[in-house]
């Protein structure tokens, strides 16, 4: 495929993406005023959050390996079906159980369209080239993900919470008419064979992990010390022993383990993992910073993250531009890396009285570096794998970065509930979201630490010039 059609069929591609990233942070502006209306409580306000990442983190190995079996075009189209199809239950919920129920249907084709649009990418752009399209694609993973809070806060200020799940759904039929109309992709037919045991007990596993990290060292749940947190991780032990056991011995195992004796894959994947709390957690908590502590309207408090995003973009775009030009991808890398970890620490600095313009300025800074981060960490694995793995591996990157995301977003709730305990007024809720909030930001950015040295340590391969 010429540039011009790549284009033209990325541009189905990145509207469906686009829907589903924004699907993720979108409620959560929006999320008390729909509890309040559907009569939740704090259990099922935790799931309508917990649901999706779940869904999203246990389905995607899955899409990822059929997308090496099945033919790609197909599949994209069925995740879009599946995410519409969510999109529309939740926003029509009559009552907390559907809600929860349409946000696990919508996390199910969120991870189908993130795994499958990093795959199609693979399959029909040589590594050399890839770098200006993945940062179109970091661009608008960015943007969605940072503009989500925003929108969600205009929309429940404007026409009601119910478009909040509403609002993707032309998006994701847009998607679906044109990448059917512009997408040519050669399937390469192969025997079929698909480890169902194996993706039974990796989503298991996934969704045990993620229970467990979600309600653990919250006071209304259980201790990370306790006899719970054992059970739970005893039981997550003992599945991930299960699984590796199936998949040494499945003819097309769900995840591939030859992938893990690729350097660059593992130090990709610790990479991922330990900016994922950046990237799921900062727009969450800094809504609670500016909302709960400095009293800011949800609209307010999403104008406040557009620094965010706008960093992103610049990142994404430009270094994407520049990958393609010169070849190079390890010194953005690690740029990006420092970049983003050393600007929320800066964060961790931030209370009650810190001017709104050095919060713009510091979270630029954090955005530029993610930017530089995020999707460039596939492509340089990506470009270590055959055409036959593409699929496989970057949905791996995608898996444990979604599962570190959530990791990291739970300990940062943990800290936060334990701040709390001693507030007793709603002076002194606030003064704690006002001044606690830096602890926070500093504690996510020794979590992202491991992230400079990890792609530090990555060799860094000359970029393919073919498929």
């Amino acid at each position: 495929m010429g540039h011009r059609e790549i284009l033209e069929a990325l541009t189905g591609i990145l509207a469906g993406f686009f829907a589903a990233m924004l699907s993720i942070n979108i409620v959560v502006t929006a999320l008390p005023v729909i509890v309040h209306h559907l009569g939740g409580d704090q259990i099922q306000y935790s799931w309508v959050l917990t649901g999706t990442l779940l869904a999203n983190a246990a389905t995607t190995p899955i899409w990822g390996k059929l997308a090496d079996l099945v033919d790609k075009k197909r599949l994209i189209q069925l995740t879009l079906l599946i995410f519409i199809a969510g999109s529309v239950v939740a926003g029509a919920a009559p009552d907390m159980n559907w809600l929860i129920a349409g946000r696990v249907i919508q996390g199910i084709g969120v991870g189908g369209l993130g795994a499958l649009s990093m795959a199609i990418m693979g399959a029909i752009i040589a590594p050399r080239e890839r770098g200006r399209y993945a940062g179109y694609m970091g661009a608008v993973m960015a943007t969605a993900t940072a503009a989500g809070p925003l929108l969600g806060g205009l929309i429940v200020d404007t026409i009601g919470w119910r478009w909040t799940f509403w609002v993707g759904v032309p998006l994701a039929v847009l998607a679906m008419v044109v990448i059917a109309k512009t997408l040519r992709i050669v399937h390469v037919g192969r025997p079929v064979h698909i480890d169902w045991w194996g993706a039974t007990v990796l989503a298991l596993a996934t969704c045990l992990l993620l229970v467990w990290v979600s309600f653990a060292g919250n006071p209304v749940y259980f201790a990370w010390l306790s006899w719970q947190s054992a059970a739970f991780l005893g039981s997550v032990v003992a599945l991930a022993v299960l699984f590796l056991w199936l998949e040494s011995r499945s003819v097309e195992p769900v995840m591939n383990l030859r992938i893990f004796r690729n350097r660059t894959t593992v130090l990709a994947i610790v990479a991922s993992v330990s900016v994922a709390v950046l990237m799921f957690s900062l727009p969450a908590y800094l809504g609670l910073y500016f909302q709960n502590g400095r009293g800011l309207e949800p609209t307010q408090s999403g104008l406040l993250t557009l620094p965010l995003i706008l960093g992103n973009l610049i990142g994404s775009v430009t270094t994407g531009q520049l990958i393609t030009r010169y070849g190079r991808w390890k010194p953005y890398l690690v740029a990006g890396s420092v970049v983003a970890v050393a600007a929320t620490a800066w964060l961790g600095l931030v209370d009650a009285t810190t001017s709104y313009w050095l919060i713009g300025t510091k979270l630029l800074l954090v955005g530029l570096g993610l930017g530089m981060v995020i999707q460039n960490v596939v492509l340089a694995v990506q470009n270590t794998v055959t055409v036959m793995e593409i699929g496989a591996s970057s949905a791996a990157v995608t898996f444990f970065r979604t599962v570190g995301g959530a990791i990291g977003n739970s300990v940062l709730g943990s800290l936060m509930a334990i701040q709390l305990l001693g507030a007793g007024t709603p002076g002194q809720v606030a003064d704690t979201y006002a001044n606690g909030s830096g602890a926070l930001f500093a504690l996510a950015a020794v979590i992202a630490l491991p992230a400079v040295f990890a792609v530090s340590a990555i060799r860094e391969v000359p970029l393919r010039r073919t498929v």
